[in-house]
């Protein structure tokens, strides 16, 4: 058995070697071939929208860390709230007990969402908040007698999530083909995506509505959820769609008594310009998802917020018709506090109107960038803008996606592309002019990099 290293082997390690070498022995990081991948960058800290590396380099995180980061790194209000509720209590189990952080999140949370959406479900990351939603409505029809409602149906290009319910819905997204035997079966219909300039949008939407009503003619019965990314895929693609199309596949599914769920890990608390994105329609699902910018990029902290009538199937004289299921570290005070505080910077700091202000930039930026030669279907939704590299058509990691990582990240820029779709996510907290750094240093890539 390998000896613990000691205090003072530790200083000697830390201080003779490099933190990526260290990192290099030991860490297994996420969506990494690491026979291939160059070494991770190394941090030291991060303000505001900027990260701050080993060698004292600023990098403009234009992805907002994986889409959580909503008003910027290390905001002061955060980290306060943070400390005041370490010093009353950093954790509790959620089984039997409740808290003021808690009870408080699931308050405004329903508030904001409005609608029949009243239970709010805590669990730690975005896929388990799926996870719930697809447990919930699958012994939803069970606990109604109506056993036979077993499946789902999602969406080509979607994707929910990475833990094996999440996989099942998210097929459609190419990532988990290695898993296909594991999976339980799940229907796709397709997406319609659009972009600016798209005269064909309405074609594309009839005929994913008419698939869709096909599937549910033949298979509606058996369907126990409909679940969908409102407005936006995110890791599918960053493929846009209207709202009309999202009403439009709502109210086809509804007709046959389908429950619908939105997933907004990606898309909620400001990211298309209003708090949630299917407030951009008149509808309002049955259980939403939603994780990422809850926390604003903090703490790990997720919610399945589910409508009353569906909640009440679960209630009875014994634990039967209960949910069994549960995390350490549901409702932990922390992270709900810290989600408290953020909800309350969306009014204080006017963020709504910022992300007005981002979006305008970004879509006169997309005029320049739709004439460049490399840049096809730019779109622009929120703090979001996307296109397609023009000739590209690569994987997740493509070679012309990693050139181009590379080439931003050494240039100071986190601008990650999936595949042939080079997108920009920033913190709302980002000024004009490192918006205007990023655009330039975003064009500069392509003209070096893909030319």
């Amino acid at each position: 058995m390998t000896d613990p290293i000691d205090l003072a082997q530790r200083e000697t390690l830390t201080q003779s070697d490099d933190l990526a070498q260290r990192d290099k022995r030991h860490i297994w990081h996420p969506f990494t071939q690491h026979q291939t991948e160059s070494d991770p960058i190394a941090l030291t800290h991060a303000k505001g929208a900027v990260l701050y590396d080993t060698q004292g380099n600023e990098i403009l995180d234009l992805i907002s860390s994986w889409w959580t980061v909503t008003h910027g790194h290390c905001h002061p209000a955060i980290n306060q709230a943070m400390r005041e509720q370490a010093e009353k209590m950093s954790h509790v189990m959620f089984s039997g007990f409740t808290h003021e952080p808690a009870v408080q999140l699931a308050e405004a949370l329903t508030t904001s969402l409005g609608g029949e959406l009243s239970r709010v479900f805590f669990s730690d990351n975005g896929s388990t908040s799926v996870e719930v939603a697809l447990k919930v409505a699958y012994q939803y029809w069970q606990n109604k007698g109506e056993g036979k409602r077993r499946g789902f149906i999602a969406f080509d290009g979607g994707y929910h999530g990475d833990t094996f319910g999440a996989m099942a819905v998210g097929k459609g997204s190419g990532f988990f083909s290695s898993f296909d035997g594991l999976l339980t079966e799940v229907h796709l219909a397709p997406y319609a995506p659009t972009w600016i300039g798209d005269d064909e949008v309405e074609v594309r939407e009839q005929e994913s509505i008419d698939a869709l009503s096909k599937l549910i003619a033949e298979r509606g019965d058996e369907i126990a959820g409909l679940i969908i990314e409102p407005l936006f895929q995110g890791a599918g693609g960053m493929r846009f769609c209207r709202p009309s199309f999202i009403e439009k596949v709502v109210t086809t599914a509804r007709q046959a008594g389908i429950l619908i769920i939105f997933d907004e890990i990606a898309a909620g608390f400001g990211r298309t310009g209003k708090l949630f994105a299917h407030h951009h329609t008149e509808i309002r699902p049955d259980i939403i998802c939603l994780s990422k910018g809850l926390t604003a990029g903090t703490l790990p902290l997720s919610v399945t917020v589910i409508a009353t009538h569906i909640y009440d199937n679960f209630l009875g004289e014994d634990f039967s018709k209960a949910l069994a299921h549960g995390h350490s570290f549901t409702g932990n005070p922390l992270a709900c506090a810290i989600a408290n505080r953020s909800l309350s910077l969306f009014e204080e700091e006017a963020t709504l109107s910022r992300l007005q202000e981002i979006e305008h930039k970004h879509r006169q930026f997309a005029e320049r960038l739709g004439s460049h030669e490399k840049a096809e279907r730019v779109r622009v939704c929120g703090s979001l803008l996307a296109f397609d590299l023009a000739g590209e058509t690569g994987d997740y990691k493509s070679e012309a996606s990693l050139k181009l990582r590379d080439y931003y990240i050494s240039h100071g820029l986190n601008i990650r592309p999936l595949g042939p779709v080079v997108y920009l996510m920033p913190p709302y907290c980002i000024t004009d002019a490192q918006l205007d750094t990023a655009y330039e240093g975003l064009i500069k890539g392509l003209d070096v990099i893909c030319n």
